[in-house]
């Protein structure tokens, strides 16, 4: 059979450097055939990098989707807010979609999408990564096999990790909820589902508490500058810019910080781009810190809880049932399995798939692949499927805001009308 052919919009760090680097990394299985992306050097180094035919190499995704239908699928990784025309026409040209998360930064429209996925018979898929992990798909197997009995309670927390808010969500592309997303929406849209997945019914109740509490000009240190490239106390600082992305040269985030990675581009991106500023001193409005509790239909009832406050970069979990509990950390890849009967502890350590996301945008990438080669029939993150997790995130948003808990029909019913 001839290679899946697959045509990308917006060539950044997830299209380019994740997404794009699995035709690298499995080239019996998929090539890139067009690419729209405005930046020019993202846009020839992915062109140069796969191959790229000239008439196939596009500034907007305008340009790309006026042509007749280039490839067999496309995958979206435009920013939040350039999801849904580019989405709404690709599936009217007939392609398959892969779409990165999340769908929408606009109920409405996450809501269209989904209903488009109704309409039409392509493929359209999320990009709910965390689905196709080891990790996540072990606890699923447990679950489903009954050895903790029936789940009654689960507690699920996102470590953001202090230097990966200071980066994306204090002086990032998603720092601000009026540009992008709320935080709990352009981040924790992975988690409202996994979470959905893991009780395996629809969400009836939900509550949410957060702030914006550190990370504003009331904490900024005496004697601090407005960049960490001209500040007095930078080398004391734990946010410093200069600590964070000259030891990653040539690897993330810096390569979201400058196209061209030497010391001296980054110097110059520091001194005048957003990632140099003091994260005192920023135009960041989402929280640092948010607790979310959710109510199910089979009465299982579930906390998330995301800060910007810790060490690591990690997901971890406890699932509670009425015959035993389990506990999770998805860096470590290590899940303990606890019996009450047998009082019995279990260490089970899930397989390694190579890939971001602990595996899982590998086991997207296939998955999309294996449904444009037609060789299997549903797929885990369909976008009719994932509407109901951005219903959570949308809600939980509101629920903070408005500081009322949000009953979920009668709000999904109020944006209908």
């Amino acid at each position: 059979m001839s290679k899946v052919t697959i045509a990308l919009i917006g060539a950044g760090d997830r299209g380019k450097d994740r997404y794009g680097e699995y035709a690298i990394s499995f080239p019996e299985n998929v090539q890139f055939v067009a690419v729209a992306e405005p930046n020019p050097i993202k846009r020839e180094e992915f062109a140069k990098k796969h191959a790229i035919k000239s008439e196939n190499i596009f500034t907007t995704w305008e340009e790309l989707l006026e042509k007749e239908k280039l490839a067999d699928g496309i995958i979206i990784a435009t920013q939040d807010d350039m999801h849904y025309e580019p989405t709404k026409l690709a599936l009217d040209k007939g392609y398959d979609v892969l779409l990165e998360k999340p769908m929408s930064n606009d109920l409405n429209e996450t809501i269209q999408l989904g209903e488009l996925s109704k309409k039409y018979e392509n493929t359209f898929m999320i990009c709910h990564v965390l689905r196709y992990t080891p990790f996540f798909t072990r606890l699923k197997e447990i679950i489903e096999s009954g050895a903790i009995g029936e789940v009654m309670s689960i507690q699920h927390n996102e470590n953001i990790a202090y230097y990966h808010m200071a980066h994306s969500f204090v002086r990032g592309n998603w720092r601000n909820s009026d540009e992008s997303s709320p935080i709990i929406l352009a981040k924790s849209c992975h988690d409202m589902d996994i979470i959905l997945w893991l009780v395996g019914d629809k969400c009836k109740s939900i509550s949410s508490f957060g702030e914006l509490s550190h990370f504003n000009s009331k904490h900024a240190p005496k004697g601090s500058s407005d960049r960490c490239l001209t500040c007095n106390i930078e080398s004391s600082c734990p946010y410093s810019a200069k600590k964070l992305y000259y030891r990653n040269l040539g690897n993330w985030p810096t390569t979201t910080v400058t196209d061209v990675q030497t010391e001296e581009s980054l110097t110059k991106a520091l001194e005048t781009g957003p990632y140099g500023r003091c994260v005192y001193k920023c135009d960041n409005n989402v929280c640092d810190h948010q607790v979310t509790i959710m109510a199910f239909e089979n009465g299982v009832t579930a906390t998330f809880n995301l800060s910007a406050f810790t060490e690591k970069q990690n997901r971890t979990i406890k699932i509670m049932g009425t015959l035993g509990e389990l506990r999770g950390d998805d860096v470590l890849n290590v899940i303990e399995l606890k019996t009450f009967a047998s009082d019995t502890s279990q260490l089970i350590k899930p397989e390694i798939v190579r890939g971001g996301h602990g595996g899982g945008d590998t086991g997207i990438m296939n998955d999309f692949v294996k449904l444009l080669e037609g060789k299997s029939g549903e797929a885990l993150t369909s976008a009719e499927v994932s509407v109901e997790s951005h219903v959570m995130s949308f809600a939980a948003e509101h629920s903070r805001v408005s500081g009322q808990t949000v009953e979920i029909k009668e709000f999904y019913n109020k944006m209908l009308k």
